[in-house]
């Protein structure tokens, strides 16, 4: 596969003024337009790597009921057809299944599209494809859904732009923003940088795909609803306008997708950011600022991420109390329901709730609480729950939480890396 990335950053070691070629070479990249994509697209590696990616992340069945798991046989049978569509533009892809998933803390409904397995494919290769060509010229102070970057940075950018003495905080929340999405401008963003027509009919066919609910397929006339490999790179190419207005007033910021916030060092200064940014993007995106959930407030007073900050001098992080509160009533959910159950359902129940929180040891320093293959609710309930009520808010230590009990087990949140995987997950009959 073409390498869309080489030159990107227009490093040069052999070449002595490299500040002056670095930005020239940003600047020829970034006006450059790249034609033939489509061939990159479906390029045997390519489409090999974004398989790989598919049957990784697995995921539930589109409209057409084809598993990720039944997807390889599938390509067998419509992969010569599906690529000689693709490559003269005929391609079109099927309905989105419509899902919804409450919001966390119960906050309403959020709306999911599945695609079906073979365009989860396809996207993830255009994805893979086009992610280079787009993330060389996004902002530093963007960090979603981005090779090399995560959360973790973005919250502790944002603890230095605090402890710099920014000591304000501009957050600000986008109404409905994958529903609200408008194809014509962001169509007009990708189209700044990607020139085969295939590859723009494609995206604009995936914007405009229908919604099925009940049977019924519903016309799509704005929005890119999440669920998709391409929404998300698809929301930094729109808001990349959001972050350049940001850079050229000067703002010191962080923007994690469309959570983003806004670090000045008066009440006013905020107030007045809020504003004149409320106009822009309703002038220049068509999007809107939710008013009742944006806010000019100090930054320990509100969350980013799931954490927040203490208001020293040199802040800490914390994890925001709705955050530990949620996990809890997840934790509780799982066990209530595990009478009489296998050990590895609850382990593979047990693994999204527990992200986040890394496994230290069992009561006897034992890796792991060995089972029969079978939980006791009540038991599990007393050595892990119950000691959570009084050790999350009786803690001092500021960079650890600890919960668990003499028999069960111990584990610690460790604030300043928000999104580390639970490790060491067995592949046998135990309860980790």
């Amino acid at each position: 596969m073409p390498d869309y990335s080489s030159g990107v950053r227009g490093r040069n070691p052999q070449d002595p003024v490299a500040g002056a070629s670095s930005l020239t070479a940003r600047k020829e990249h970034s006006r450059r337009k790249f034609e033939q994509l489509m061939e990159a697209v479906v390029e045997r590696g390519n489409m090999v790597k974004a398989l790989r990616r598919v049957m990784a992340n697995k995921g539930s069945a589109g409209v057409d009921g084809v598993t990720v798991d039944a997807l390889r046989v599938s390509l067998h049978e419509h992969w010569p057809r599906v690529k000689e569509e693709l490559l003269e533009g005929r391609y079109q892809p099927q309905p989105v299944r419509k899902v919804e998933i409450p919001k966390p803390g119960g906050k309403g409904m959020r709306m999911l599209g599945i695609p079906t397995a073979m365009d989860r494919l396809i996207q993830q290769a255009l994805n893979q494809v086009m992610q280079p060509i787009f993330d060389a010229d996004f902002s530093e102070s963007s960090f979603g859904f981005r090779p090399g970057r995560s959360a973790h940075q973005a919250v502790l950018k944002a603890r230095e732009y605090a402890a710099a003495g920014r000591r304000w905080v501009v957050d600000m929340d986008l109404e409905k923003f994958f529903d609200r999405v408008n194809h014509d401008i962001l169509m007009a963003r990708v189209s700044r940088r990607i020139g085969d027509k295939r590859v723009l009919r494609l995206i604009r066919r995936y914007l405009q795909a229908g919604v099925m609910l009940g049977g019924v397929v519903s016309p799509r006339t704005e929005g890119t609803p999440q669920g998709g490999p391409l929404s998300p790179l698809l929301s930094n190419i729109l808001l990349d306008d959001l972050d350049k207005e940001l850079e050229q007033r000067g703002h010191t910021f962080c923007r994690y997708a469309d959570d983003c916030n806004i670090y000045v060092k008066t009440k006013r200064a905020g107030e007045r950011v809020l504003g004149s940014l409320t106009g822009f993007l309703a002038n220049r995106l068509k999007l809107t600022v939710n008013s009742a959930k944006s806010a000019v407030s100090r930054p320990w007073d509100r969350k980013f991420l799931g954490y927040s900050m203490t208001f020293h001098k040199q802040p800490r992080l914390k994890v925001a109390p709705a955050v530990v509160d949620r996990m809890k009533q997840r934790l509780r959910a799982v066990f209530r329901a595990g009478r009489g159950r296998n050990v590895c359902q609850v382990i593979k129940e047990l693994t999204p709730v527990l992200r986040g929180w890394e496994l230290l040891s069992t009561g006897r320093g034992k890796g792991y609480l060995r089972g029969t293959g079978r939980v006791d609710t009540p038991q599990i309930s007393v050595h892990l729950l119950a000691p959570v009520e009084t050790a999350l808010h009786s803690c001092q230590e500021p960079d650890e939480v600890w919960f668990g009990g003499r028999k069960g087990l111990a584990f610690r949140h460790q604030r300043a890396r928000p999104l580390v995987e639970l490790r060491g997950l067995p592949h046998e009959p135990m309860f980790p």
